[in-house]
């Protein structure tokens, strides 16, 4: 009676086992098709960005591009290399020399780049509160099919303007990450360097931020 028993208690143990098996083979196929799913259609860019994107906004990863621009505010300033083309949207030639006297925000950036995807929409914000002041936006792409760029800005509804480096960067833009964001003062000097994702809608950032007050400067 008792080896009886251990035989329907043993029986009992492995079929549970089994449909726990398969539960986890069927749970862990439900999250490959999820993950290829993403991949395929390339969303998967944009939800590890929109993770990225909370994790900015609740502060618990959070670079500190106000203590960057600070330091480098302290510091020599080089002059921009003002000196190369872009092609815009519709496929005209525009040199950053046309922009000179403006303060220039130049942020490179990839649509296959989840960071900076992650930090558009401070940018977009930023650019809400001070485009139309002494200030350009050049958001520039790095993508190899910039037809990309331009679909991704329509698609989220971003108003600035999108870029592609027609020759080449100057030697001084070469970054080994991206997003990597430029900040070129209205007197021709480069005030900030920012390598990584940021916030830039911070009030910190736009009231210690020496060249946020030269865009307020008519």
């Amino acid at each position: 009676m008792q080896e009886n028993d251990l035989n329907a208690g043993l029986f009992v143990n492995e079929i549970g086992m089994k449909q726990k098996r398969k539960k986890n083979i069927i749970e862990y196929g439900v999250i490959v098709a999820l993950a290829l799913t993403l991949y395929l259609t390339g969303l998967h860019t944009e939800v590890i960005g929109f993770v990225q994107r909370g994790l900015l906004a609740t502060g618990i990863m959070n670079p500190n591009v106000e203590q960057t621009t600070e330091k480098q505010s302290m510091e020599s300033k080089p002059k921009a290399d003002l000196d190369f083309s872009l092609i815009n949207e519709a496929g005209e030639t525009v040199s950053l020399r046309e922009f000179e006297g403006q303060v220039i925000f130049m942020n490179l950036w990839a649509t296959w780049c989840p960071p900076c995807i992650a930090e558009m929409p401070s940018i977009q914000s930023l650019y809400d509160e001070i485009n139309g002041m002494q200030i350009k936006f050049v958001m520039l792409s790095v993508d190899e099919d910039f037809q990309k760029a331009i679909d991704f800005r329509k698609r989220k509804g971003y108003d600035f303007d999108i870029y592609r480096v027609k020759d080449g960067l100057p030697q001084m833009y070469h970054s080994s990450s991206i997003p990597t964001t430029y900040v070129i003062g209205r007197d021709g000097t480069l005030k900030m360097t920012h390598k990584g994702m940021a916030k830039y809608n911070t009030d910190k950032l736009k009231k210690n931020s020496c060249w946020v007050a030269e865009v307020k400067i008519v």
